[in-house]
């Protein structure tokens, strides 16, 4: 009687100690993990919101990139760290759609292993090749490719990225065999194709514009069906006969398996709010994001969407025939 006793009343210490420390939550710094390197359009988006959603919260957000592995390795720190809410994830379409089914083994389940949080926005992925290569527009590019494919080499944000796939699909639908160079990160593969060393990205705007308005790289074309006010002069392989062809990316907010619903309630909120802040909306739009509407931000949405996507890219990815180890 007296170990049931003991037991019950301990079992009700940890409840009570667990709602304490959600009511408490924040009171220290939380961890962004961002899954590729410093640079990129994931980074870029991730640091603007959390700087917001640190003042929100009261607390620091310490952005931690960890590439690896298209994004797997600090999605799969992410899932193995404490459910207490301090360290979180910022998941793209590569680090939780995608990559489920481009690896023969993935890192983790991207459904069982998160508590989702909040879909933050959509990023359409444009065409950037280096400078010199000859192709003025969508229908050169395409001639050029089917020409040189032998020679020719695209760069990623590493294997399973968003960027991957958008040339995975971009290759299927050209019907060339391309080859892939994966890198950690889109800003080392932005270097290397300024350098020359490699022929074109399938990059996300928000990386991708600087270097477009700035006519370093040319952008024959964005992947996506209408065009994107951050690059009102770029049109889409859509409106130049291409049919098929719409990649993208988009970012959201998770925690590993078993978060609090509290926590996960405040991190909401503090994420929902940051994007209606006027500085944050205006920045993440100029950049080429797209923010997601109300009804799209919350983590019962986020749940739904991504077990769409994974079953959304799983047809595709299996028609290309790539497949990652």
């Amino acid at each position: 009687m007296v170990n049931k006793l003991s037991s019950a009343v301990f079992g009700a210490l940890i409840i009570l100690t667990a709602d304490a420390s959600a009511q408490t939550f924040p009171n220290k710094a939380v961890t962004m993990i961002i899954p590729f390197a410093a640079g990129g359009p994931t980074d870029v988006l991730g640091r603007i919101v959390g700087i917001r959603m640190a003042e929100i919260l009261g607390q620091q957000v310490v952005i931690e990139n960890v590439g690896g592995a298209g994004g797997m390795t600090g999605s799969r720190r992410g899932a193995d760290a404490a459910p207490d809410g301090y360290t979180m994830v910022l998941g793209t379409v590569g680090t939780h759609a995608q990559g489920q089914t481009l690896y023969k083994k993935p890192l983790y389940d991207a459904v069982a292993d998160f508590t989702p949080v909040a879909l933050l926005a959509e990023v359409p992925i444009v065409l950037i090749t280096r400078k010199e290569l000859p192709a003025n527009n969508f229908k050169e590019f395409v001639a050029y490719a089917k020409a040189n494919q032998a020679k020719m080499q695209y760069g990623s944000a590493g294997v399973g990225a968003a960027s991957h796939l958008g040339c995975v699909l971009l290759d299927y639908v050209m019907g060339t065999k391309i080859t892939h160079v994966p890198y950690r990160g889109t800003g080392p593969a932005t270097q290397d194709l300024l350098a020359g060393r490699i022929d074109f990205l399938c990059q996300a705007i928000t990386a991708a514009k600087a270097q477009i308005d700035a006519g370093t790289v040319r952008a024959p074309a964005l992947l996506d069906a209408v065009r994107s006010p951050a690059l009102p002069n770029v049109p889409t392989a859509l409106e130049q006969g291409v049919k098929g062809l719409e990649a993208y990316t988009w970012n959201a907010l998770f925690l590993p398996k078993n978060a609090p619903p509290a926590v996960v309630k405040t991190l909401n909120a503090a994420a929902v709010r940051a994007l209606k802040t006027p500085e944050v909306r205006d920045r993440l739009q100029s950049l080429g994001a797209q923010i997601v509407a109300d009804d799209r931000t919350s983590p019962e949405y986020l749940a739904k969407f991504v077990k769409s996507e994974i079953e959304k890219w799983a047809a595709p990815i299996k028609a290309s025939g790539v497949v990652a180890d």
